[in-house]
């Protein structure tokens, strides 16, 4: 059978690689291959069914779950299946994960990595760096699927759980209300619901965690500007009192291990904070349901194992559900199905690289410089340095440009009146005789000081200017790196990946810049080694 479906080559790297149409998709797949194994009915539609296409189990963190049922998927697509042991591969030896993965490539006619890992951004990395160099060197494209990474996402993980609350509401997608209980903050699982519940028409979300383990203020921002209504509580005595709750439950178990010493006392509290008890059976709406991703933590678990036989109980029957929508996601990376795909595909939107905009040149009577920067004859003038900034962070602007640029040469800047007001400043830096400005300066520039603007003095007069904005993209630049430490582009990592960050701007404007790679989120000044 050939393998030529749409999205043969795809890779799974966070639940956005997927659109809403995809997503949906991939859950009707999964819902019908498991009709037909629950029937005993024919699913050889569904398998990749080629012992030289080589799925691969990188498994650099412990799991269980994730990993059977990406193994029994892989034995169900009759695929040479390979367990990698990090222990003992050249790891040990210092050698960077690009290279391991460029080298397992070349072993198969085809391949899909299967990853999980502390470090976060590793598939995405992969899949970006790896594609290309697959073309040039005549291979395949290879596959990456992120089996979770770090505190970034668990798509795989998110596939699973919408696919179960869709069987929990009969398919229903119009609207979802659910309740994410527990340590928010470190829950990959719960950080991928900030993209994935947008398969449903209208998402009402309880966040339910006191404050030393709330969902980080990135995820909520990014639940709101995806239409949720977002509603929070500190306790699970303060949501059932709110008399507002909803029928799915989803917990995740305390990690307090990754916090250290400040909260070993107050350890208990937190616990009782997300743990269900039984005196608040009575309390719960007809029909409700409990999830968890698993595991369970035996000694203090926030789902007790009363429960365990109740109707409550719905996370044994989604931790199975890995089974089915792994297999689907295989077959989809490996062109398996597809074809009677009907909908919107993942758009790959190029960014507008148009950050720079020309303005008039209005021509003023000199003034009488008794104060201030000396006009240049002939050079350029950088101005409107963080206009309207306090006076400190103006003047480390200033420092800030003077060391992205290289501005060592003569010259002089300082802080002065802007012409918006007394009580307003402004930074300026004036560079006589140098007439030229390049691309990649410009993008430095407006990286680093969005919103001033450029101009150009010839003969004493200025013949050019120009207003910068934030570039959409900024790469390959020495200066600047992701300060998150468990991002793979991070330097303690010496995986010599180059820093790459996108620009992101909110409802009200607001420019930010996002880790490329593990989508850490960065005001513009903090990107910057200085």
């Amino acid at each position: 059978m050939k393998r030529n479906g749409p999205f043969k080559g795809r890779s799974i790297t966070v639940v956005n690689d997927l659109s809403v149409d995809e997503q949906r998709y991939l859950y009707r797949k999964a819902r019908d291959l498991k009709q037909s194994l629950r029937k005993g009915e024919s699913a050889d539609t569904y398998r990749i069914n080629d012992r030289d296409f080589s799925t691969y189990l990188i498994f650099l963190e412990n799991s269980t779950r994730t990993r059977e049922s990406f193994r029994n998927a892989a034995e169900f697509h009759g695929s040479r299946v390979n367990l990698f042991d990090a222990a003992s591969s050249s790891f040990a030896k210092n050698e960077s994960i690009t290279d391991t993965i460029k080298m397992l490539v070349g072993y198969a006619p085809e391949s899909l990595y299967v990853i999980r890992s502390k470090q976060e951004g590793v598939c995405r990395w992969l899949a970006d760096s790896l594609g290309p160099w697959a073309d040039r060197n005549g291979y395949p494209q290879p596959s990456f699927i992120n089996a979770g990474d770090g505190k970034h996402e668990h798509p795989t993980q998110e596939f699973l759980d919408e696919f179960s609350f869709l069987e929990q509401q009969n398919w229903n997608e119009d609207s979802i209300h659910l309740a994410l209980i527990g340590d928010l903050y470190h829950g990959r699982t719960v950080h991928s619901k900030a993209d994935g519940l947008c398969v449903f028409g209208k998402v009402i979300v309880d966040l339910v965690a006191p404050a030393e383990l709330a969902m980080p203020e990135f995820y909520v921002d990014k639940m709101r500007r995806n239409g949720f209504e977002v509603r929070i509580y500190a306790s699970l005595d303060e949501y059932l009192a709110s008399g507002k709750t909803a029928k799915i439950w989803y917990f995740t178990r305390l990690q307090l291990e990754r916090m250290g010493e400040k909260v070993l006392d107050k350890a208990p509290a937190l616990r009782k904070a997300v743990c269900f008890r039984k005196d608040m059976m009575e309390q719960l709406e007809p029909g409700t349901r409990f999830y968890h991703p698993l595991p369970r933590d035996r000694f203090h678990p926030t789902i007790s194992t009363f429960l365990d036989d109740t109707e409550l109980n719905a996370w044994d029957a989604q931790s199975a559900n890995g089974y089915y929508t792994r297999i689907i996601e295989m077959a989809m990376c490996a062109g398996v199905i597809g074809q009677d795909f009907k909908g919107t595909n993942l758009a790959v939107a190029e960014p507008d690289e148009d950050f720079v905009t020309e303005v008039p040149v209005v021509q003023h009577a000199k003034p009488e410089y008794k104060v201030g920067i000396k006009p240049v004859d002939n050079g350029l003038v950088i101005d409107h340095i963080a206009s309207g900034q306090k006076l400190q962070s103006i003047w480390d602007q200033i420092d800030k440009i003077r060391r992205v640029l290289g501005l060592n040469l003569r010259s002089s800047h300082g802080v002065y009146h802007s012409n918006h007001g007394p009580e307003l400043f402004k930074g300026i830096i004036s560079v006589p005789d140098v007439l030229s400005f390049g691309e990649k300066d410009l993008k430095k520039l407006g990286a680093v000081s969005p919103g001033c603007t450029l101009n150009l003095v010839k003969d004493h007069q200025v013949f050019k200017k120009y207003r910068l904005g934030m570039p959409p993209r900024i790469y390959n630049f020495s200066e600047i790196s992701c300060k998150n430490e468990n991002c793979l582009s991070h330097p303690s990592y010496e995986e010599h990946i180059e820093a790459s960050f996108i620009r992101k701007t909110d409802a009200q404007g607001r420019h930010s810049f996002v880790c490329r790679w593990c989508e850490r989120e960065y005001d513009y000044s903090a990107i910057w080694n200085l």
